[in-house]
């Protein structure tokens, strides 16, 4: 039972909201402490500073943007916009310290001549680091993040076996540039018998024991006139870079899954299939992509993965 009859206070004790319940029950009046209530007023303070500096309240549909900016450059202009974390990003990767010693770095290689990179431990640091990314961006599509490539489809860059030519500046051009692969299908001039000879031939190059009168039959078409195959692979079927041709003798089979096949005859009906259907292949020119030091820095990264010329 509640009555507003207020006990005596006691020295020290504490003050009571004059409620009281059941005579002797009564309500203190205990006040926050301090230290909490400076926190919650400071919590008060920062949120309101907040709201005024970066973007808080939604309104329609928008949102209050703050008066705190941003200053960044986008396309060689300077652009300044409201705080977000977009814009932000943007100017640390321009401004930032790692940003900096980056574009540092590149200068740095960038000036350096070929053979003075691939000498110098710490350039060849930033190439691997560098050009790694830009590897993932603009080349691991077709072959692959560690460069080995897509048998039948794109070029493993992790071996020795340059289509185009494996020294820096051989590399460096064919980024530039671009390459057009291209070699036409012999089904309308070949029968088949004709496209096994020469299959046979081919791999009898590369030491696989096949039909010695096939064998011959397929030097005659690839050496003569009718195939004609000589006249990019070269007479030894050793190929040339001049025209992207492949080196059919080293037992590196890039177009072709000859490793795969069960047995000799279902790799001479591979090979055969290939040379019956020929194969054109593209590669894009980076020249308006990368600028010329970008492309020097993924020319020696990629020289790295092969061992190079």
């Amino acid at each position: 039972m509640s009555t507003n009859e207020k006990p005596s206070k006691k020295p020290g004790e504490v003050d009571t909201t004059g409620h009281v319940w059941d005579t002797n029950l009564e309500e203190y009046n205990n006040p926050l402490p301090r230290w909490w209530l400076w926190g919650f007023y400071a919590t008060v303070v920062f949120a309101v500073v907040y709201w005024i500096l970066f973007p808080a309240w939604p309104v329609g549909d928008g949102f209050t943007k703050g008066l705190n900016t941003v200053t960044f450059t986008e396309d060689g202009e300077e652009v300044t916009t409201h705080w977000n974390t977009r814009s932000l990003l943007a100017r640390d990767m321009q401004t930032g310290t790692q940003a900096v010693r980056q574009r540092e770095m590149l200068e740095t290689v960038g000036a350096m001549e070929y053979d003075e990179i691939l000498a110098d431990v710490d350039a060849m640091g930033f190439v691997n680091a560098y050009a790694k990314g830009s590897f993932g961006t603009w080349c691991a599509a077709c072959h692959q993040t560690g460069g080995a490539g897509v048998v039948e489809q794109y070029p493993n860059l992790r071996d020795d076996h340059w289509l185009w030519g494996g020294t820096v500046e051989k590399i460096e051009e064919t980024l530039v540039l671009g390459r057009l692969g291209y070699m036409p299908g012999y089904r309308e001039s070949l029968n088949s018998d004709q496209l096994e000879e020469v299959a046979s031939y081919v791999l009898s190059l590369n030491g696989y024991e096949m039909n010695d009168e096939a064998v011959s039959a397929g030097a005659e078409i690839f050496t003569g006139e009718l195939g004609g195959c000589f006249q990019c692979h070269g007479m030894d079927a050793a190929g040339r870079t001049s025209q992207g041709a492949p080196n059919l003798t080293n037992n590196i089979w890039g177009l072709v899954d000859v490793p795969g096949a069960a047995d000799d005859a279902e790799r001479v009906a591979r090979v055969a299939s290939y040379v019956s259907g020929g194969v054109q292949r593209v590669m894009p020119a980076f020249s308006d992509r990368l600028s010329p030091t970008e492309i020097k820095v993924l020319a020696a990264y990629v020289h790295s993965l092969g061992g190079g010329q």
